[in-house]
């Protein structure tokens, strides 16, 4: 399944929201990966990964998550998840990474 993304700036917040629609993984991580290291590098800001529209995530896709997160806490900033579906919450959970991400408003 291919995948799209859209980000957009959260005025309100301070900070970018990447919404990725359809899943992530071996073949779909280097585009997502692109999009969040490049946000990281030209804002100072958290940035949140709205999964409301994400099916799958697999371990390639959480090493990006993971690399961008240390990216970030260089800056002193995070990555926070919300909108996630029941089945990435239970990787994320099996994974200990909800202990590692800000987890938010799971469906």
């Amino acid at each position: 399944m291919a995948l799209e993304i859209k980000k957009t700036f959260d005025k309100e917040n301070d900070r970018w929201v990447i919404k990725p629609n359809g899943e992530i993984d071996i073949y779909t991580s280097p585009e997502f990966k692109e999009v969040l290291l490049d946000l990281i590098e030209e804002s100072e800001t958290d940035i949140v990964i709205n999964g409301e529209n994400l099916d799958y995530i697999d371990s390639t896709g959480l090493g990006v998550l993971i690399s961008g997160l240390k990216k970030l806490k260089e800056k002193e900033r995070n990555i926070i998840i919300i909108n996630i579906k029941k089945n990435i919450n239970k990787l994320l959970d099996i994974t200990g990474l909800n202990k590692v991400f800000i987890v938010k408003e799971c469906k």
